[in-house]
C-alpha cells in the first residue's frame, strides 16, 4: 500500500511565503513524475507544478517565477516553495506521485494522491 500524505499548508497574508512537502511512502519501484495540483473553491484541479524523475520541471503559467518544484530522492519527498503569494493562490493543494508499485496484483503503473493541504492566502 502507497501513502501520500501532503503537509505545510496554512494562512498566509498576500506577499508571504509557504512552503508544502509530500513524501510518499510504501512499495515504490520507480517513479516517473510528481508534483502539484490546485483546486479552488467552484473550480477544476489544475496542474502547478510537476517534476520528472530526470529533473524536468514545469510549472502552470501561473506558478513561474514565484513557485519552486523540489525533491529528495533519499526520503521520497517533493517539496513546493511558494513565494510572493497571491489571494488568488488559494486552494486546496494536491500532490501526485505517479510511477510503478508494488500492489495487491503485483506490479503497476499507478499515481496515487494525497488528501490534500489548504493554503488561504488573505488581502
Amino acid at each position: 500500500q502507497v501513502q501520500v500524505v501532503e503537509s505545510g499548508g496554512g494562512l498566509v497574508q498576500a506577499g508571504g511565503s509557504l512552503r508544502l512537502s509530500c513524501a510518499a511512502s510504501g512499495s515504490i519501484l520507480s517513479v516517473n513524475a510528481m508534483g502539484w495540483h490546485r483546486q479552488a473553491i467552484g473550480d477544476q484541479r489544475e496542474l502547478v507544478a510537476t517534476v520528472t524523475s530526470g529533473g524536468s520541471t514545469m510549472y502552470a503559467d501561473s506558478a513561474k517565477g514565484r513557485f519552486t518544484i523540489s525533491r529528495d530522492n533519499a526520503k521520497n519527498t517533493v517539496f513546493l516553495q511558494m513565494n510572493s503569494l497571491k489571494p488568488e493562490d488559494t486552494g486546496v493543494y494536491y500532490c501526485y506521485w505517479s510511477g510503478v508499485f508494488l500492489t495487491e496484483v503485483g506490479k503497476s503503473t499507478r499515481t496515487y494522491w494525497g488528501q490534500g493541504t489548504q493554503v488561504t492566502v488573505s488581502s
